[in-house]
Order: structure tokens, then C-alpha cells, then sequence
């Protein structure tokens, strides 16, 4: 017994180590099991992948994001209709023909609450380009009102994004739009309109004051009822 075992172990170790191409290795499962670790597949980079492309249409974000492709559509098409709304002027105080009021800052305050206080700037500023090239001053006017209007209201509605968080945004919006006005017209009308400070500011009760009551309560008030059906449009089109 004890010499066919010293065989075997022989002519194995023999076997082991014959490097001849025909030769027959023999195998224990038991002992390659152990002399071999086993190899975990390597990890695919999946998350790389998933993440670090760039859509051939992204501007750095996704479409949930801060500047996507369909945010960018969407602020043009603003900007568009506030240009277009910038044109339809008509007087709203009888005897001051030269103080017009136009709805182009219903646009700024509808995009400002539906995109943020960028957005409101944004319209506000650009949807008056057109102005900038026939009245420079009043276009400056028109500017300053805008952004005073709706970039305080978005500020506030992204802050408390409910009906009462709507009506502080257009009540703050409106009170800061009306002090730059006023402000704005004893500063920047004389230097174009050939006027004295003192005669500006003596038309800021009976002319400048109604005018702008009325027109940001024009603007607030049709914001305030077209915001939802607006809104819950555009979150249809994101779908």
C-alpha cells in the first residue's frame, strides 16, 4: 500500500512538471480551488456614463435645470411677447398724453413668477431693446419700473410659493416700481423732456402718482389672474 502510494506521487510530480506540448496535466479540484483566487468581474463605470455625456442639445444642465435648452425657448418667447406688447401704448390719465401705459410688464411678471427673479430681469431688460434705439431715456425709464416691478415680486413668490406669497410679491413689487418711478422721473425726464426738476415734481400728485397707481394695479391685477391658467400650461408643455 505504502509503496503504490510513493508511485503515485512520483509519477504525479513527474506529470507536473513535463512542459512537453502534448503532455496531460492532471487537475484537483480541490487544490486549484484554493491555489487559484477566484477574480470578481471588474465594475462596468455606469455612473460615468450615465452622467458625464452631454445631450447634444443641453447648455450645461438638464432640462430641470438652470439654463437648459427649453428654459432659454421659453424666456425668448417672453422676451418676444413683451417686445410685441412693448408697441401697444395708449394714455391712461387725461391731459398727460406722454405718460403711456403699455401690458409688456404683465410678461415680466408672469415669467418672473413662473422662472425666478433671472427671468423677470431678463424680460424686463430685453423686451424693451426695440425703445432703446427711439427713446433712450425712456427706455431707461421703462427699465428701471420693470425690474423695480417684477424683480422683487419673483423674489418673494420663490420664497413663499403660495396666493398670499403671490399678492406680497405684487404689493412690494409694485410699491418699489412706484418710488423708482417717481424718483426715476424727478432725475432722468428733465434731462430729456426740457423740464425743471420743480416742474416735474409738481406733476407727480395730480399726473405722475395716478398714472403709475393705475398702471401697476393693471399689471398686478391681470397677473394675479392669468399666473395659474399660465402656469399649469407651461407644465404641461414641460410633460
Amino acid at each position: 500500500m505504502s509503496i503504490f502510494s510513493h508511485t503515485h506521487i512520483h509519477v504525479r510530480a513527474i506529470v507536473k512538471n513535463d512542459d512537453l506540448p502534448g503532455s496531460v496535466q492532471p487537475t484537483d479540484t480541490a487544490a486549484d480551488s484554493q491555489a487559484t483566487p477566484a477574480t470578481a468581474p471588474a465594475a462596468t463605470p455606469v455612473a460615468d456614463a450615465a452622467v458625464s455625456p452631454k445631450d447634444a442639445h443641453s447648455t450645461g444642465v438638464g432640462d430641470s435645470g438652470r439654463w437648459s435648452t427649453r428654459r432659454i425657448a421659453m424666456y425668448a418667447c417672453f422676451v418676444a411677447l413683451s417686445m410685441a406688447l412693448s408697441f401697444v401704448e395708449f394714455p391712461l390719465i387725461p391731459g398727460v398724453p406722454w405718460l403711456k401705459y403699455d401690458p409688456s410688464g404683465i410678461v415680466a411678471l408672469v415669467a418672473g413668477f413662473a422662472y425666478g427673479p433671472a427671468a423677470a430681469l431678463i424680460v424686463s431688460i430685453l423686451g424693451f431693446v426695440p425703445h432703446l434705439f427711439i427713446s433712450p431715456w425712456g427706455t431707461l425709464m421703462a427699465w428701471l419700473v420693470a425690474i423695480g416691478l417684477s424683480v422683487p415680486a419673483a423674489v418673494i413668490y420663490r420664497r413663499m410659493h403660495t396666493c398670499p406669497g403671490a399678492v406680497l410679491g405684487l404689493v412690494v413689487g409694485a410699491i418699489v416700481a412706484l418710488a423708482l418711478a417717481i424718483l426715476g422721473n424727478l432725475v432722468i425726464t428733465p434731462m430729456y423732456a426740457h423740464m425743471t426738476v420743480a416742474q416735474v415734481a409738481a406733476l407727480i400728485v395730480p399726473a405722475l402718482l395716478p398714472f403709475n397707481l393705475a398702471k401697476y394695479a393693471i399689471n398686478c391685477v391681470v397677473t394675479f389672474l392669468i399666473y395659474k391658467p399660465v402656469s399649469e400650461l407651461l407644465n404641461k408643455s414641460a410633460r
